[in-house]
């Protein structure tokens, strides 16, 4: 999306608007065509940063159940500003991973690239000003051990935007995996991690647990001529 069309529908949108002005947060409104329609009655939202997911989740289904993971500190004091009125939300303070453990995570200068991966020249490359600027001491785990199952309730709705980690994180959602009807998740053709798992790497695993890949949105090239990460949406029919 145009960062002009965003700024504008940012303003526009009376909720959006509010989230701006009241903890400085842009909502991710790229993401509104890809969520309409989806008649979701709970969203995961891991890798949260400061909730611009959430907000757009939020618009759109105002009775939905939201549960956002994101264990770095500032840009959870962003989010609680946004939701801590908001029974139906609730953060914690987690990277969801196939293991519990404390683990340094990578803190971009640009917080919402910061990754459990090391940042690999294509980062640096293709997003200048990313580069990392100190390290913090998270608490990862399963995504079970966080939820219970009862918890995802009616049409569910996972979404990971977790910079490399991706297949990890998935495994962390093993146990749930089946009480989602839909995955929405962002990942690179390029490594941009040191490590991480590409976009057919995450293909492969949805598509071997039922899902079906139902769209792919947002390119985003970086300073690349090429594509080099998208969302992709995918189903279980």
């Amino acid at each position: 999306m145009n960062i002009l069309v965003k700024i504008l529908r940012v303003l526009w949108i009376a909720p959006y608007r509010a989230a701006l002005l009241r903890s400085g947060v842009f909502a991710s409104t790229e993401h509104d065509q890809i969520l309409a329609g989806l008649a979701l009655g709970t969203v995961i939202d891991i890798g949260a940063n400061r909730g611009q997911f959430a907000l757009c989740a939020r618009r759109l289904y105002p009775a939905a159940r939201i549960f956002s993971f994101e264990p770095l500190q500032r840009p959870a004091v962003k989010y609680r500003r946004n939701f801590d009125r908001d029974e139906l939300a609730t953060l914690f303070s987690v990277a969801v991973s196939d293991v519990r453990s404390s683990v340094a995570m990578h803190v971009s200068r640009w917080d919402v690239s910061s990754s459990l991966l090391p940042f690999a020249q294509a980062q640096h490359d293709n997003f200048p000003f990313t580069e990392e600027s100190r390290q913090e001491t998270v608490s990862t785990a399963p995504l079970a051990d966080c939820l219970d199952e009862d918890a995802i309730r009616g049409t569910a709705l996972l979404k990971l935007d977790v910079q490399g980690y991706e297949l990890v994180a998935l495994k962390g959602c093993d146990a749930l995996l089946e009480r989602f009807k839909y995955v929405y998740v962002e990942a690179s053709f390029i490594e941009l991690y040191v490590g991480q798992a590409l976009a057919t790497d995450i293909i492969a695993l949805l598509l071997s647990r039922g899902f079906n890949l139902k769209c792919v949105a947002n390119l985003s090239r970086g300073k690349s001529a090429r594509p080099i990460q998208a969302d992709f949406l995918f189903t279980r029919e």
